[in-house]
């Protein structure tokens, strides 16, 4: 009976292992989302300031947050996050890799921190290449970035009703202290 259950239990623990890396590497995007078409990458390179998110672990009690998308030799997109911890009083970084999900023409993304994980980076709306709105994986992240400290009301209007019409809870946006 014990070789059974053995026979059993080992596979069940494998494949729910499996789902769970499988869910935590997930690169999707919300389902009433599209990522922006006729993308220019080259455009989208340089620094954003985050203007406001959801609270992840990964940034919380992060001020002047800051995300640097540069050209890597390969042809991935290097990010380099950064931000003010103002409860410990000091500077976070982060260096992880941008990969296109498709092709280099639509701004769908996979991003790694920890390799092999992965996540959905998805530009659903995008201004002239200065204001952005990423959508996550789901509807559990969401950023808006600026290439300017500050976003006008007309932009953040735009940006609240698209990820309103989405379905994301735009009250639970953090809005970041430049």
């Amino acid at each position: 009976m014990k070789k059974s259950f053995l026979k059993i239990a080992i596979p069940l623990s494998l494949g729910a292992l499996a789902l769970i890396i499988f869910n935590s590497c997930s690169t999707g995007i919300p389902e009433k989302a599209n990522a922006i078409q006729n993308f220019n990458p080259q455009k989208y390179l340089g620094q954003w300031y985050e203007i406001a998110r959801f609270d992840y672990r990964f940034e919380k009690n992060l001020n002047q947050v800051t995300a640097t998308y540069s050209q890597n030799p390969d042809g991935t997109i290097k990010v380099n996050n950064k931000g003010f911890d103002y409860v410990k009083q000091e500077w976070k970084q982060s260096i992880g890799e941008a990969r296109f999900v498709n092709s280099d023409n639509e701004a769908r993304l996979k991003v790694s921190f920890f390799k092999p994980f992965w996540s959905g980076y998805n530009v659903i709306d995008l201004v002239d290449y200065q204001y952005a709105l990423v959508a996550g994986k789901n509807l559990d992240y969401l950023w808006i970035l600026s290439r300017e400290k500050k976003i006008p009301n007309h932009i953040k209007s735009r940006f609240l009703d698209k990820a309103k019409s989405v379905g994301y809870d735009t009250s639970k946006l953090i809005w970041v202290e430049q």
